[in-house]
């Protein structure tokens, strides 16, 4: 028994001794000051001084909430500025604030071309683009044997180059596709020779280059001729005078284009329908259809709002017509819940005083997008861009009021149809929101400056009132 207890204490006086080594050990190396760079630890953030519940949280809401009563009072003298011919209509961020005859039926004139937008960016959608295709039998050795096509898509902004600074329009197009670079693509495809006549299609859309109703004086003018080929507006570079055919006037100007490239064609220009069975020797898309629409509001377009309508109408209803479009825009609004039944839709550019629009589908139209949006965002702005350059310069809204004009004078002065002289868009506001207006004058010379630019003076001065006390970029978060 004593061998076995002493057996059993061996190992026991082993282990102690191992542990009163090892920690020995640990204390003189706890001992050792540390080698490495104390971590910094960064003070913490302050807590954040706003809840999360709070109502800074939702700036732009609480500005209209706070604000609005004011801004009612305000609108107040803009409503009764406005004639029993006229109407006005305002909100903020959709909240109604104001209106004067907002359910009569006025005429709008190129207001019209708001609703066109909107509605094309529905149908069409915003990836939409245009597209124009040059076919001919296949070439042989460089050599086309027979005539070559130009197909239009219906794209209003098909252009040259030298068109956007040519200084034959008020407002140059910009946004432009390039004809150019059609041409250049041909070359590319191992054209040389063309033994036949270029041939403009314009079969996509009707043969209908101006509507009816306009006043004298406006077709040709104004807008027109237009087709599903246009190019350059109908104008070939050299004459003075638009083309009477679109379809010929943009196969002349490419039979321009592809002679300077060093491509001969035997033939001339002329007009025609492409044959199922011929090659696509070149193609060329638009920008997005946003970028067209910038294009129709911002200058006012009229040949790219005709000619919206009808691609509206071909995708809606297979129909490259106007009255197909004009079909498809009232069933659209009235799927917005828009009250149709006051509204005459005539044209897609508003020249024809035969068009009514009421300020409260104008306002639908506003309220279902934003300042910020394709249709905001292509909007002219107040003393900048378009048709609004040299408007409210120097006043309270310059530089932000985006807004759609439209004029019509309809003489004789002392007989119907009134003239007209409108503006719709959006004032976009501190820290958040926007207010939204319509307003369309219409009386015998309301076009005249002395007439109407009081009351959008008035507007400005209205609009720009709001928020009268603290904004959302104050209220916001702290």
């Amino acid at each position: 028994m004593l061998v076995l207890v002493v057996l059993a204490l061996v190992p026991a006086i082993a282990l102690w001794g191992s542990w009163q080594w090892a920690d020995g050990q640990a204390r003189s190396y706890d001992a050792v000051p540390p080698t490495t760079a104390p971590v910094l630890v960064p003070d913490p953030a302050p807590p954040l001084a706003t809840s999360l519940v709070s109502l800074r949280r939702a700036p732009a809401p609480l500005a209209r909430e706070l604000n609005l009563g004011a801004f009612e009072a305000e609108a107040a003298r803009l409503t009764a500025a406005v004639n029993e011919r006229s109407c006005v209509a305002v909100s903020v961020d959709g909240v109604p604030v104001g209106s004067g005859n907002a359910e009569l039926g006025v005429i709008p004139a190129s207001v019209q071309k708001v609703v066109v937008a909107a509605v094309a960016l529905e149908v069409l959608g915003p990836e939409f683009r245009y597209t124009t295709q040059v076919r001919a039998p296949a070439p042989v050795e460089g050599v086309v044997v027979g005539d070559l096509f130009l197909v239009g898509g219906g794209d209003p902004v098909l252009s040259g180059d030298w068109y956007p600074t040519s200084n034959l329009e008020r407002f140059p197009v910009f946004n432009h596709t390039s004809l150019d670079d059609l041409a250049d693509a041909v070359v590319a495809a191992g054209v040389s020779r063309v033994e036949g006549d270029v041939v403009g299609d314009g079969s996509r859309y009707d043969d209908e280059w101006y509507a009816p109703g306009w006043a004298p004086g406006v077709a040709g003018v104004e807008a027109g001729p237009y087709g599903a080929l246009l190019v350059n507006d109908a104008r070939v570079l050299g004459d003075d005078l638009r083309g009477s055919d679109p379809d010929v006037a943009g196969a002349r100007e490419f039979v321009r284009l592809l002679a300077e490239r060093g491509v001969t064609v035997t033939g001339g220009a002329t007009s025609g329908v492409a044959p199922a069975g011929l090659d696509e020797l070149a193609v060329i898309e638009s920008l997005p259809l946003p970028a067209i629409v910038e294009q129709m509001l911002v200058t006012s377009d009229n040949n790219t709002a005709e000619l919206m309508v009808k691609e509206i109408g071909l995708a809606a209803r297979g129909e490259g017509t106007r009255t197909a479009g004009l079909a498809a825009m009232l069933e659209v609004l009235g799927g917005w819940g828009v009250d149709v039944g006051p509204l005459a839709l005539a044209d897609g550019s508003g020249l024809s005083p035969t068009n009514i629009l009421t300020c409260d589908a104008v306002m639908a139209v506003l309220r279902r997008h934003t300042h910020d949006d394709a249709l905001g965002a292509g909007l002219p702005v107040a003393g900048s861009t378009g048709t609004l350059r040299d408007v409210f310069v120097d006043g309270p809204v310059e530089g932000r009021l985006l807004g759609k004009t439209g004029t019509l004078n309809n003489p004789p002065f002392n007989e119907d149809p009134p003239a007209v002289k409108s503006l719709a868009g959006y004032l976009p506001v501190a820290g958040g929101g926007a207010i939204e207006y319509a307003l369309v004058l219409n009386g015998p010379t309301i076009s005249d400056q002395s007439e109407y630019r009081p009351v959008w003076n008035l507007l400005a001065e209205v609009l720009a009132t709001y928020p009268s006390g603290a904004g959302p970029d104050v209220l916001g978060p702290r």
